[in-house]
């Protein structure tokens, strides 16, 4: 028995639909770094104080918010792809019209509409790449997050560039691409089916009923409350013309894009999602007090901010992540729950902070900011147990957790296992795991790794657990037909590679397995055995050896 080579896979060899997709992504994740170098330039233009102009963050956040609420009950009734294109048009429409206001309160106003459109686009962007994206999840992944990077480091420079030229600018911009971004999905992406059950229109508000989910919320609200200070207000006391600020704000999205996808899962890894949160949160607090004390210092406030992107980048990914984990409903509602308790807090702390300002000094926001990032740390400590709970595996249902497919295998059987995920190669691992079985005389047992990935602010899950249960069936079917004895289980987690790898080696010693086997990755053994990884924590934890196998071990035909 011998399953069908799969060559590998190239990331960035796409459809088109995905590649019009990731785009919007691009343009999308400039978001508000893309308008931060045009403040002060909107403000002395059009004659509007600081807390005028703060209410573009107002309107948009706010708007984006009560938007998250039910985002997700649209996109299941009328679809991905519909839901796609309608917040593209609505970005489109009310960026253009930002951008031919003649007064901060039009502008406002349309902020607010732009609000709406990125509400419709953020919930559905990532699951259109990952539903057509070739190559399997790990592809879609990887383009997402390039899309990320890229537009959260080029926004602020794009805005700056465009902004010297005129504050009207980037509005112009975000209307230009956003319509060719929109274009090439009415054109290239395909209708995607709709979800099965169409999600309630009060499921988001019924899930803040719970604990854990409404914690970690309150704590995302205080954190975001402190970031929004920041954002809004920190490019005043900088005294920068539009390039400049660019400049400084690019500094800032490439510390935030390095840190939330590179940085923050080995953080966690090592020293779990609570105390990285704990220090992190006290790191930004200190962050905003040295912006309020140095606040008639421009080079003070410029090399804080610049420096609060890896701090930013980091809580970013587990702040997100710690709500996942602790959150016992589907991930598209605690999701929306979530988006729209932080974007409250986010969207209200820039109308505050411009009344603190405008009745006592600059530096008075920053302080109360730096107050709410320490808030942030004995909320979250109500609900560190939770958390704790949850990475560890102990938490039920949140927590990794193990569903069998098949027949039961016995610790008398000493089996093997072999774990795979929804990869083109997941076969020939199987049937070279089948091969290593029958050499030790024992049974074969395929664990299926359904992981929910945690990028920056979107939590998906790459298949639902049905199709994780086909599949598991279809590698039992075909394994039965060659008469390999064989069972399978579904491993479920959320995020956190290393939590499902220790969970699969406690299980693989509760049924005293004789080992357990693992695919080769693709990006090599620096990426494979890298800190926070599932084959590292999986070798670590495990009391049985742990086998690496490509397709040259492959069952062979018979």
């Amino acid at each position: 028995m011998t399953a069908p080579h799969q060559p590998a896979t190239n990331p960035f060899r796409q459809p088109r639909a995905v590649w019009a997709v990731a785009f919007a992504c691009v343009i999308s994740f400039m978001g508000i770094g893309l308008v931060d170098p045009i403040l002060p330039a909107l403000a002395g233009d059009l004659h509007a104080s600081p807390s005028q102009v703060s209410l573009l963050f107002t309107s948009y956040l706010v708007v984006t918010a009560v938007a998250m609420l039910v985002v997700g009950a649209v996109a299941s009734r009328i679809g991905p792809k519909r839901t796609l294109v309608v917040g593209l048009a609505i970005i489109v429409v009310f960026a253009a019209l930002a951008g031919t206001s003649d007064t901060v309160g039009q502008i406002v106003g349309f902020r607010a509409g732009w609000g709406l459109g990125n509400a419709l686009f953020i919930a559905t962007s990532l699951a259109v790449i990952v539903a057509s994206a070739s190559g399997g999840f790990a592809g879609a992944i990887i383009l997402y997050e390039t899309a990320l990077g890229l537009g959260i480091a080029v926004g602020p420079l794009l805005g700056g560039e465009l902004g010297s030229i005129s504050w009207r600018g980037p509005f112009f911009g975000v209307a230009v691409l956003m319509a060719i971004a929109m274009i090439a999905t009415l054109l290239f992406v395909p209708a995607l089916p709709k979800p099965e059950r169409p999600t309630s229109l009060g499921a988001p508000l019924r899930a803040l009923r719970h604990r854990g989910l409404l914690t970690m919320g309150i704590m995302a609200l205080l954190y975001n409350w402190g970031f929004f200070t920041m954002l809004g207000y920190a490019p005043y006391p900088m005294e920068l013309g539009a390039h400049d600020l660019g400049l400084v704000f690019t500094g800032w999205g490439l510390l935030v894009a390095i840190f939330s996808v590179f940085v923050a899962p080995r953080l966690q890894a090592r020293f779990g999602t609570a105390p990285v949160l704990y220090v992190n949160m006290a790191a930004l607090a200190v962050v905003m007090v040295v912006i309020a004390a140095g606040v008639t210092t421009p080079a003070t406030v410029v090399v804080a901010v610049i420096v609060s992107g890896a701090f930013i980048g980091i809580n970013n990914t587990l702040t997100t992540q710690a709500v996942m984990l602790v959150s016992p409903v589907e991930r598209s509602v605690a999701s929306s729950a979530y988006g729209f308790v932080r974007f409250i807090g986010g969207g209200l702390a820039p109308f505050v902070a411009g009344k603190l300002a405008d009745a006592t000094d600059l530096g008075v926001p920053f302080y109360v900011g730096g107050v709410a990032f320490l808030l942030a740390i004995p909320v979250l400590a109500t609900g560190r147990r939770l958390v704790t709970a949850a990475e560890s595996g102990a938490a039920e249902p949140v927590g990794p957790v193990l569903e069998p497919v098949g027949a039961a295998v016995t610790a008398d059987s000493r089996p093997v296992l072999v774990a795979v995920g929804a990869t083109p190669e997941a076969a020939e691992i199987v049937d070279a795991a089948a091969a290593l079985a029958r050499d030790q005389g024992s049974a074969l047992e395929v664990v299926r790794i359904r992981e929910t990935v945690v990028l920056e602010e979107l939590a998906i899950e790459p298949e639902d657990a049905e199709h994780a249960r086909a599949a598991v069936r279809e590698h039992l079917d075909r394994l039965a037909r060659h008469g390999v004895a064989a069972t399978g289980q579904i491993l479920t987690s959320v995020g956190d590679h290393a939590a499902a790898g220790r969970v699969l080696a406690r299980h693989a010693a509760d049924l005293r397995a004789r080992a357990v086997a693992v695919g080769r990755s693709a990006h090599g053994p620096a990426v494979q055995f890298a800190e926070g990884s599932f084959t590292t924590a999986l070798t670590d934890a495990a009391t049985c050896p742990v086998v690496l196998l490509g397709a040259e071990e492959e069952l062979a035909s018979s």
